[in-house]
């Protein structure tokens, strides 16, 4: 995800547990966030996810930076992290099909390219135009179709939006207080449903710096996360002002699935947790205390760690990638959810590749696609996915 300067929301869960879709209230693990200090464990990515390389065409149409805004069952959608506007449509195997920019300052065209939403039963666009509040909609040829508002409230703004069924966008407003997360129709914008989480108060996670008469002067954030993330079929929906994660379910009820302690609203500063992965047996956090020191340039301290469903315990971590022939370290800040299967994306530099495979360093399919390679061409997707 890309775009303007965001103000992030986390939530922290860090020491003795998580619960499953199915638990009982009895099993609810109630995680005390003070906690960081957590034994050791190596893991093998392959161990317990699959993992699937793709390359990407290139020619001297398509060179791109290899944002990933979209894979479905038949197209891959690229653009480029400096947003200028570049859309690469691609099919499911990396080949090329057709570049679209519609960035400008007319109705039909974006000024902002925020994320793009893939519809591939509608064969539909939706490009999530931040600075004008709105959501532009194109066909896959790049024809403008329609625009959809985005909510009308002051400072209201779309930070994460997902394909949530046939009719719907699930996204979530960073600016909203009360309700941040709607369920929004592709048709006109309206709002179909709001999904109120519970919480005594807004919780922001960014440092703001201020001139003594209140003008802000500068701001500072960790970096990106996914405050909405599909797994299982259904959506985990994080709000850093909630003690309690919650799991939203089909007919829209609210399950919760992890609960922290001390309450967020007692903690100065708070310390706040992202989730990377969520898997079968493994769920992947980072936690990360809201602090800043402007004239260093540095703060926001975290910890990685992992909770293992099967040994019910905590672990800090490293996970080397499996299609390396030595212990090839691989970052879990890397990935990003990228569709309602819970599929995440990373991408490997060519010329990295190219690199590791004269040097017999590579195996598997990851040396198989590294052999069709040149240094410069486009960066190769490495496609995470839940085992069937």
């Amino acid at each position: 995800m890309k775009g303007a300067t965001i103000f992030f929301l986390f939530i922290l869960l860090t020491t003795t547990g998580c619960k499953r879709q199915n638990q009982t209230a009895d099993d609810l693990i109630t995680v005390d966030v003070t906690k960081n200090s957590f034994p050791k464990k190596e893991l093998i990515l392959q161990d317990f996810m699959d993992v699937e390389y793709i390359p990407l065409e290139t020619n001297e149409e398509f060179i791109n930076q290899g944002c990933v805004d979209a894979i479905g069952e038949k197209y891959i959608i690229v653009t480029n992290y400096r947003d200028d506007g570049d859309i690469f449509v691609y099919d499911r195997s990396g080949k090329a099909i057709r570049k679209i920019n519609r960035k400008g300052q007319g109705g039909e065209e974006y000024i902002s390219c925020r994320s793009v939403i893939l519809d591939e039963e509608n064969e539909e666009l939706f490009i999530n135009d931040n600075y004008a509040k709105k959501i532009r909609v194109y066909d896959l040829e790049g024809n403008f179709k329609r625009s959809l508002n985005q909510k009308s409230e002051k400072n209201s703004s779309y930070l994460d939006m997902f394909d949530y069924d046939e009719e719907n966008l699930i996204c979530y407003d960073k600016f909203n207080y009360e309700i941040p997360f709607l369920l929004v129709s592709k048709q006109d914008g309206s709002i179909t449903k709001e999904i109120k989480i519970p919480f005594k108060e807004k919780k922001l996670f960014h440092i703001v710096l201020r001139q003594p008469d209140g003008v802000v002067i500068a701001s500072a954030g960790p970096g990106l996360y996914n405050s909405i993330i599909p797994f299982e079929g259904n959506w985990i929906l994080l709000e850093a002002s909630s003690d309690t994660i919650y799991t939203l379910m089909p007919d829209y009820s609210l399950h919760p699935f992890i609960v922290r302690t001390p309450p967020i609203h007692t903690m100065a500063p708070e310390v706040f947790v992202i989730l990377k992965l969520i898997s079968d047996r493994y769920y992947f956090m980072e936690s990360v205390k809201n602090v800043y020191d402007f004239s260093k340039e540095e703060g926001f301290p975290r910890t990685y760690f992992v909770y293992d469903t099967q040994e019910k315990d905590f672990f800090r971590y490293i996970i080397y990638n499996g299609d390396y022939s030595y212990k090839k370290e691989f970052y879990m800040s890397m990935l990003t959810p990228i569709n309602s299967k819970g599929e995440l994306w990373a991408t490997i530099n060519a010329f990295e590749l190219c690199r590791d495979y004269k040097k017999e360093k590579l195996k598997g399919k990851l040396k198989e696609v590294a052999a069709t390679l040149g240094e410069d061409d486009n960066r190769v997707i490495m496609l995470v996915k839940h085992r069937k």
